[in-house]
């Protein structure tokens, strides 16, 4: 287990007040204009043993770039997220979850895992894209 630094701390700190995934870059944005010297790199290693501990979900942007927010550790969830601004809604999905077992099943794949996040536009973001 890692042991935690001040470092991380302000990493998972930053996160959770965090209302959209951010990337690495944008975290450290925030981190530094509250006054926090800590550097990038330390902000990626964070985020990645966050991820791996289960304290944050990260995705792969559109763009490529991996993304991260604080989540509750050993929930397994879906996640809602808006493609303009960021916006995301933790969802259950037990047709998803269903589907999934059955289609390893028919395969005869065993301990199936997967990760499903369904992306579109927030209805504030919707309402600004009519107007």
């Amino acid at each position: 287990m890692k042991r935690n630094t001040w470092q991380r701390e302000a990493v998972k700190s930053a996160l959770d007040a965090q209302e959209a995934f951010v990337s690495a870059q944008q975290l450290h944005a925030t981190l530094r204009d509250d006054g926090t010297a800590i550097g990038l790199a330390t902000v990626y290693r964070a985020l990645s043993d966050l991820a791996a501990a289960g304290g944050a979900d990260s995705l792969q942007s559109a763009e490529g770039e991996a993304l991260y927010r604080a989540c509750t550790p050993g929930q397994h969830h879906h996640h809602l997220i808006c493609r303009n601004c960021g916006v995301t809604v933790e969802i259950e999905a037990t047709h998803v979850e269903q589907w999934a077992k059955s289609i390893a099943t028919e395969h005869g794949f065993t301990q199936p895992e997967h990760v499903v996040d369904v992306f579109g536009l927030c209805p504030e973001c919707t309402a600004l894209s009519a107007g």
